[in-house]
């Protein structure tokens, strides 16, 4: 206790300050030097390792900062310690004297201690902040656990062999995320939601899928983790958070050159980014495909010009004069603290040069000469035992015997007393230090465990502080359960989180659907209104709630319906959703019809499958052969081209028709 005592000593907290009010200016300079490197470096590589190494010299800036200030003035520490009184008063041309002492009352007294105590409070809600991010993270990962099916997880295990990677990774199916992601560090673990899987053609999702086994490859998750410590610990400086934003948005741009290098087609990939930035929803902490600002990472795949590219050379100068700025204000601040621990050693004594008068409390008596200072040590062995038991044999006496300071200290600051963990206890929880914190920030009380465990629900810890923070309630349970609804823990946050209500779900009964938790969930996720269902009911359809989602995620509207029915097509609900799924518009109707081909409702989706156009059939149809669907669909497949048709023919077979054409293909005779 007493290497704790030492770290909150005044001296430590009086040096912490001057530390992190050093950094004020530090942390401009380095920003500056950090934006005038970047505007110069062409490659995103080149940017991304910049941004690193300022944000890294920024974090070793204070720390730096702190062990000279402590170490170079021990004067100036043991100054402040003393206890006599000094009270100067300047007079004769001495003004400068004033304005100095001022200064060492600043700098020594309490304004210091109230700036470090906020800045602890802001990192104590930064660091809440941060928590929150990993528990939703580790949720997700325990939720994910549906493989998916095998050809897209051939396809993933392909993508990863050709970038190299050796590490076990999982590959999962997600319903609860709108784009793709990779949460974990030790253990990645990559998710594919049904958007991305049924919403992207093969090119696309092997781009996407490259993108984010990059992040795994580069160990980007393990750098994300030090970025969210550097914005915890030094969160008051707004140099900070730009240099973060710019680090992640060049960790995109170097994910996209890795997924480019192995993919190609630049367009197919902005344009799965565009459609992606539609279902934008994936955590903060985790390496999402779609995060970063998409029209400059459209922009620069697509090799375009950026406007801010003509502003750079004005950027750079006003970067620089920020950097002088910065390096004035901290010359200056420099001088303040050196004026002021001088000015501390010197109001004792009088300068009859500078007409000086220094009025000092009486000495002490000899009595009280003679007997030895107190130090922080004796002091403490000096004080009256306590009463009881000390806080620290309290919880030992509970089962926690090696918490560390950090965990004691986190304890105390909430208020967790031997007393709560025996009451939290006696409930049936064994939580550990982070989870009792966490349960007395969301305010989890004995009497809060006798309601949940009314609702007769088996909840553990996660699950417990999962409902505190959602405010699920008795009353939102038992109305839930008058519905029908006997859903868990996991179902009934994921409804709270949601916003279901009695209300929205007796409007969905009205319509006549009788939907599960799940179904619920996945309703309300995607934005399904009985507006949405009237609509789609006006036009002739009766989906499932299955359906519905998959029109709603697809974006599946009124107006989509009405262009293909002015064409004479009616698919129902299931081949609607296939078409939209290909990207089956009027105008790729137009121009297949315009071929001579008639498709019906189901060999549209056929054709879009394997990437038949126009031009395509118009070579077949040069070359002398009239098909139907079918035999384009097959020649397609087959690869049955105009050089193979004139291959062929040269060989002396003149008058094959299109089927003996796809026989010889297959067989190989040819080649």
């Amino acid at each position: 206790m007493t290497a704790v005592a030492h770290w909150f000593s005044p001296d430590v907290l009086r040096t912490l300050g001057l530390s992190l009010l050093h950094f004020l200016w530090q942390g401009a300079a380095l920003a500056v030097l950090a934006a005038a490197l970047i505007a110069a470096a062409r490659q995103a590589s080149t940017r991304y390792a910049i941004a690193v190494g300022a944000l890294v010299l920024m974090v070793a800036a204070p720390v730096v900062t702190y062990f000279l200030l402590y170490q170079g003035e021990p004067a100036f520490s043991a100054s402040t310690q003393t206890a006599v009184p000094t009270i100067a008063y300047v007079v004769n041309l001495a003004t400068h004297r004033v304005v100095a002492s001022t200064q060492s009352r600043f700098l020594s007294g309490g304004l210091l201690t109230v700036f470090v105590e906020l800045w602890f409070i802001g990192v104590m809600l930064f660091s809440l902040r941060t928590a929150g991010g990993f528990f939703v993270i580790a949720r997700l990962r325990r939720r994910e656990s549906k493989l998916m099916n095998p050809g897209l997880l051939a396809l993933c295990r392909e993508m990863q062999h050709r970038l190299g990677i050796s590490r076990a990774i999982r590959y999962c199916e997600s319903l609860h995320l709108d784009a793709p992601a990779v949460v974990g560090w030790f253990r990645p673990v990559v998710l594919l939601p049904i958007s991305a899987l049924s919403g992207l053609t093969e090119l696309q999702l092997r781009a996407v899928v490259a993108h984010e086994l990059a992040h795994i490859r580069r160990l980007d998750a393990f750098f994300n983790l030090f970025q969210v410590a550097a914005e915890t610990l030094l969160f008051y400086h707004p140099a900070v958070w730009w240099l973060s934003r710019r680090i992640r948005a060049e960790r995109e741009n170097c994910c996209d050159d890795v997924a480019l290098s192995v993919c190609g087609n630049p367009a197919e990939y902005a344009r799965a980014l565009a459609l992606m930035e539609q279902w934008r929803a994936a955590p903060t902490f985790a390496m999402a495909a779609n995060r970063g600002p998409l029209a400059s990472r459209v922009t620069r795949l697509l090799g375009l010009t950026e406007k801010g590219s003509s502003l750079r050379n004005a950027g750079v100068a006003f970067g620089v004069l920020c950097l002088a700025a910065a390096l004035i204000a901290g010359n200056a601040l420099f001088g303040v603290v050196r004026t002021a621990s001088a000015h501390s050693f010197s109001l004792h004594q009088s300068d009859d040069r500078a007409g000086v008068i220094v009025v000092t409390a009486p000495r002490p008596s000899p009595q009280a000469k003679s007997s030895p200072k107190p130090t922080p040590s004796s002091t403490q062995d000096a004080a009256p035992a306590p009463k009881s038991k000390s806080y620290i044999e309290g919880m030992k006496a509970e089962g926690f015997d090696n918490l560390s300071a950090d965990d004691l200290i986190a304890m105390k600051i909430q208020g967790i007393t031997p007393e709560y963990i025996h009451e939290i206890r006696a409930e049936g929880f064994k939580p550990s230090p982070d989870e009792l914190v966490a349960m007395k920030v969301q305010g989890i009380t004995p009497e809060y465990i006798h309601d949940v465990r009314a609702m007769k629900l088996n909840v553990d810890v996660d699950s417990l502080i999962g409902m505190k923070v959602q405010g699920i309630t008795p009353e939102y349970v038992d109305q839930m359960r008058k519905l029908g609804f006997q859903a868990d823990t996991d179902q009934l946050i994921g409804m709270k989180v949601q916003g279901i209500t009695p209300q929205y779900v007796e409007e969905m009964r009205k319509l006549g659907f009788q939907p599960d938790p799940d179904q619920l969930i996945g309703m309300k996720v995607q934005g399904i209104t009985p507006q949405y269902v009237e609509e789609m009911r006006k036009l002739g359809f009766q989906p499932d709630p299955d359906q519905l989602i998959g029109m709603k995620v697809q974006g599946i509207t009124p107006e989509y319906v009405h262009q293909l029915r002015d064409l004479n097509i009616n698919p129902d609900a299931d081949d609607l959703i296939g078409m939209k799924v290909q990207g089956i518009d009027a105008n790729y109707v137009r121009i297949i019809r315009a071929t001579g081909l008639n498709p019906d409702k189901d060999e549209w989706v056929a054709l879009k499958v394997q990437g038949v156009n126009g031009d395509f059939i118009k070579g077949l149809q040069a070359a002398g052969f009239k098909p139907d669907v079918d035999e384009v669909v097959a020649a397609k497949v087959m690869g049955i081209t105009p050089q193979f048709i004139e291959l062929a023919r040269s060989h002396g077979f003149k008058n094959l028709d299109l089927n003996k054409l796809i026989q010889l293909k297959h067989a190989n005779v040819l080649e």
